[in-house]
């Protein structure tokens, strides 16, 4: 990049704290939000009216739920290059959890409707509402090899750990199997928290103890304590990794792999998606469980 210009779209839990750190490592960021209450937390962010107003960033960013979401809000950035393509070599960055095989798709239309003078790059993240914050995410990128080390610099203003998987895909492909790893053993985690205090056991003794031998995990630090306290007040939405695990699915079929675990947890986090639980913390899956159990005892805080 040159003039590190930089368009994003999407200034949510995650997306404003990315932005803002953008911002302080010093590019000119410009962005747009359905709601205008994210800028005033973003001083440094110019706001742009409409996403098609991006159109001569040097890369836009989208940090939205998921693919359709960004194909709608994109629909008048695409119609604009289609009267004036932008200049070669912009970059479309989709840094939310999507379909890889999808991406792939966008990223032909983006193709045509600049002429050929705009590709899609997939960036996927892991690490959190607290990793978005401390610009320590996990960045795992799907992009020919010229345009990663163009935009290098700029993921690594939101991460630490930034990798190029592969072409366009690899990126989506990588977080779907961090999803299936994430939640299979949040859902174990939880699973282990009900048993345990059901068979009158401490359950923060029990992830203490856990922690310190093979079963610990950076997913055990980070979700442990939410699980034994209960709290499911949100830090992203549950209902998000039902989506996420659709992707392994989808690409386990695409590949001839077996996903054992991957379609039992889709099964458990369809079930959390009827309780009417989605809208909390992936911890709230320990409140699944309860509710499957014999005799429900778990409660939630944020209930």
């Amino acid at each position: 990049m040159t003039g590190k210009h930089v368009g994003f779209v999407g200034l949510g839990l995650m997306g404003a704290p990315m932005t803002a750190n953008i911002a302080k490592a010093g590019w000119v960021v410009s962005g747009w939000n359905r709601s205008e209450k994210a800028f005033k937390d973003l001083p440094t962010v110019q706001r742009a009216a409409t996403v098609a107003d991006l159109r001569d960033q040097e890369a836009i960013i989208f940090m939205l739920p998921d693919l359709p979401y960004i194909e709608e809000a994109a629909e008048g950035l695409l119609e604009s290059w289609r009267g004036a393509p932008p200049k070669p070599g912009t970059a479309v960055v989709i840094m939310s959890s999507v379909s890889p095989t999808a991406v792939r798709q966008f990223g032909e239309t983006v193709h045509q409707a600049s002429s050929g003078n705009a590709i899609v790059m997939d960036a996927p993240v892991s690490g959190g509402t607290a990793g978005a914050r401390e610009g320590t995410l996990a960045i795992m990128v799907g992009a020919d090899e010229p345009h990663f080390e163009a935009l290098k610099p700029l993921f690594e203003a939101m991460g630490t750990t930034v990798r190029r998987m592969g072409p366009l895909g690899s990126g989506s492909l990588a977080k779907a199997c961090n999803q299936l790893i994430v939640g299979t053993t949040t859902a174990a985690l939880a699973e282990a928290a009900e048993l345990a205090e059901r068979s009158g056991m401490d359950v923060d003794a029990l992830f203490e103890v856990l922690s310190g031998g093979l079963a610990g995990s950076r997913v055990l630090d980070n979700v442990g304590p939410r699980l034994a306290a209960k709290d499911y007040a949100p830090t992203g939405p549950a209902k998000f990794m039902h989506k996420d695990l659709g992707f392994v699915l989808d690409s386990a079929e695409a590949a001839g792999s077996a996903v054992p675990l991957a379609t039992a947890a889709i099964g458990l986090y369809a079930e959390l998606g009827r309780q009417g639980l989605g809208d909390q913390d992936l911890a709230v899956v320990r409140q699944t469980i309860a509710n499957l159990s014999q005799t429900p005892t778990a409660t939630s805080s944020s209930n």
